[in-house]
């Protein structure tokens, strides 16, 4: 058996239908009162981008966008502040923010002690 995905009770070609105002009716405060507000320019170029040529792999630099439904299956360079992070959008990131699933920092792996390092820094235990 299939299983139906659904946002808040709405499919995926339901929620396409639906215009900017009534889906932003579905989403938590803060996000409808950014998607209320409008979207910035940059904002508006990416969509249009993606509507024009959706198969093509789009970079950006707004991380505090958030996921429309005409967005899912987008693949997407997502800017870390450093480099471009590949993102694919699924039906599940609807709703949330692309900076959500790009992280800016990354995990540290310490290793052995830098040229500079006192003596005793420079100890390492055999166990």
């Amino acid at each position: 058996m299939v299983k139906v995905v659904k946002y808040k009770g709405k499919t995926l070609d339901e929620l396409k239908k639906m215009s900017l105002e009534e889906f932003s009716k579905l989403l938590t405060s803060r996000k409808r009162r950014s998607l209320l507000r409008g979207l910035t320019d940059r904002q508006k170029r990416l969509l249009e981008d993606i509507k024009k040529d959706p198969n093509k792999f789009h970079r950006t630099h707004e991380r505090d966008m958030v996921i429309l439904p005409e967005m899912v299956g987008i693949k997407l360079g997502v800017y870390n502040g450093k480099e471009y992070k590949p993102l694919e959008i699924n039906f599940e990131m609807i709703g949330h923010r692309l900076g959500e699933f790009v992280l800016t920092r990354g995990r540290v792996m310490h290793s052995a002690p830098g040229a500079g390092a006192t003596r005793g820094s420079r100890h390492i235990p055999l166990k």
